[in-house]
């Protein structure tokens, strides 16, 4: 992947407060072994393409940065109100170098996911020129998950939500991670199309999918094998679990 790396901005979504974890303090500030988990997730996102790391901050902004800026150097972006993940997305793209040609999507509490998956997916992502390619996942339980929805000719036509998906859509299997690789330009565009129609009135990032799929854009999908590494952490139940997975796995994050 010679010279990608350097064309490649990563961000890391970390606005969010985490109301489930129970707790005043923002979500990515929590520890996993120690260790705040919003740290690994910088880790591997350096490990990337060092220099080109944005973290949209919000909830507890002030803290989230300087929490990150103990050990890290990256940028920070502003998201005032959380609108969204489209929204929190299309706060940074302003930030980004304009050498800049395509764009990782991160999550802050997705702590487990390693630095060899995210270059699977860019290496898939180039090799088959897509403009936009999900890192997804199959699992046996994937209650609370947006599930992602491949019509009968393989083509990714979209990603539904969990709270407003029909019943039929919510026996899929195949569920989004929330890491993305899109083409920059593909990214600015899909998501001055999104709207906040939904249950939860947010600007959803998942709905590049099927605004990519109606504009006839290349979409791509690259299947995780582990998913234990896309656990998003909502929980101190989901805390517990990825601390014992970490412990049991070490050393194969970034």
């Amino acid at each position: 992947m010679t010279g990608i790396p350097e064309k490649t901005a990563v961000i890391i979504l970390a606005a969010g407060k985490g109301t489930r974890m129970k707790s005043d303090r923002a979500k990515v500030l929590h520890e996993l072994n120690a260790v705040p988990m919003i740290h690994y997730v910088v880790k591997t996102a350096l490990a990337v393409t060092p220099g080109h790391v944005h973290v949209v901050v919000g909830h507890q902004a002030a803290e989230v940065e300087r929490t990150v800026t103990r050990q890290f150097d990256t940028g920070f972006v502003t998201q005032a109100e959380q609108k969204g993940t489209g929204h929190a997305v299309q706060c940074a793209l302003p930030y980004l170098s304009e050498t800049v040609e395509h764009v990782v999507i991160l999550c802050g509490d997705v702590p487990l996911l390693t630095l060899a998956t995210v270059q699977r997916l860019l290496t898939r992502h180039h090799q088959t020129r897509s403009d936009i390619t999900v890192l997804a996942v199959h699992i046996n339980q994937p209650k609370g998950y947006g599930r992602v929805i491949i019509n009968e000719n393989g083509q990714m036509e979209g990603i539904v939500e969990e709270a407003d998906a029909a019943e039929y859509q919510r026996k899929i299997t195949l569920i989004n991670s929330g890491i993305y690789c899109v083409r920059k330009p593909i990214l600015a565009e899909t998501l001055n199309h999104i709207r906040a129609n939904n249950a939860q009135n947010e600007f959803y990032l998942t709905d590049i999918i099927g605004i990519g799929y109606q504009q006839g854009l290349r979409l791509g999908v690259d299947i995780g094998d582990d998913p234990h590494e896309v656990i998003g952490i909502n929980t101190l139940a989901q805390l517990e679990r990825a601390e014992k997975i970490l412990r049991a796995h070490p050393g194969e994050t970034a």
